[in-house]
């Protein structure tokens, strides 16, 4: 199925928020899971977020608080806002829509064009 496309990474200091956009083109969220991962170099690509077709939304451990997942009402962008970035989160980050539900947790590797985040200390 399409994918969608990232944007509006960059970069900022420790303390400070970026919102990433995952956007669709020719296709809208609606019936899918929508999920947001990330690679920092010389990691595995690990699963940051997810918003499911219902709603619900997961986010792992380390950005619980931090981060949140939303979706425009025409459900053609998902966003997540991270604010208190901290060096640790700098990586690049990609969005991956699913029809299955729950599958996306079961994704090891990430894809697409991304958008790289950078936060120094």
């Amino acid at each position: 199925e399409a994918q969608p496309v990232e944007s509006g990474g960059g970069s900022v200091q420790a303390g400070g928020s970026l919102r990433l956009s995952c956007i669709a083109s020719g296709f809208t969220f609606d019936g899918s899971d929508v999920g947001w991962y990330r690679q920092r170099p010389g990691n595995e690509c690990e699963l940051v977020s997810t918003l499911s077709s219902d709603g619900r939304a997961y986010y792992r451990d380390s950005v619980k608080g931090r981060f949140t997942i939303s979706p425009d009402n025409a459900k053609t962008t998902v966003y997540l806002q991270m604010n208190s970035l901290k060096p640790e989160d700098a990586a690049v980050y990609y969005c991956v829509r699913d029809s299955v539900p729950g599958r996306l947790h079961q994704y090891t590797a990430c894809w697409g064009q991304g958008t790289q985040v950078t936060v120094s200390s």
